[in-house]
């Protein structure tokens, strides 16, 4: 693996959300560690950082995995504001976890104050193809309807799309076309720079 630069790198932060029990932690140790954990104590909430090369262009991956049983709203608007961008992950085996994506999705777009955010739909626990519950179809379904791109994953040896799933979501946050604010923003440093300049 190619060393990332020592110039100051951009930070993403992810936020991988879902129900309990659908495999978030599973998808983040997978992707951090390399490794599949089978035993794994509910998560309170957990803070991984990693530099990632996505496309050529390196960043601080700044991921938060999140607890799928918390009841607390006020504790998940709280990292809800933090996010650059979202992992909605659901279990494929779990009827109610593809449910509730719903509910993940509107929170989020309410505490950003935005009609769309970078997220990514995750189905995972897919090698579980005995007992799956939600099919492939229904799934894109889902993420058509939500407006936002759909990625089947396993956490399991040997691991399907797991680093694609976070690549993908760090493309989504650097395609995303910058809000009125931010282009004012730079338009008004522009000046600045022009104004210096003369």
């Amino acid at each position: 693996m190619t060393r990332p630069p020592n110039e100051n790198l951009p930070t993403v932060k992810l936020v991988v959300v879902g129900d309990g029990g659908v495999g978030k932690s599973a998808i983040t140790i997978q992707f951090f560690q390399k490794l599949f954990v089978t035993d794994y104590d509910p998560t309170i909430e957990d803070s991984y950082l990693q530099h990632v090369e996505v496309d050529g262009q390196w960043c601080i991956l700044d991921v938060l995995d999140t607890a799928g049983q918390e009841e607390f709203s006020a504790m998940r608007e709280q990292y809800m504001r933090k996010g650059d961008g979202f992992l909605l992950v659901y279990s494929v085996t779990d009827k109610n976890s593809y449910e509730n994506i719903v509910n993940f999705h509107t929170q989020i777009l309410r505490v950003k104050d935005r009609d769309t955010y970078p997220m990514l739909l995750v189905a995972n626990k897919v090698d579980l193809v005995h007992i799956r519950k939600i099919t492939e179809e229904k799934g894109q379904e889902l993420a058509h309807k939500l407006g936002i791109p759909y990625i089947e994953t396993s956490a399991k040896d040997p691991p399907l799309n797991i680093d694609a799933t976070f690549h993908e979501v760090v493309r989504i946050i650097r395609n995303q076309p910058q809000s009125d604010n931010e282009k004012r923003k730079k338009k008004k440093l522009k000046k600045l720079g022009r104004c210096i300049l003369m």
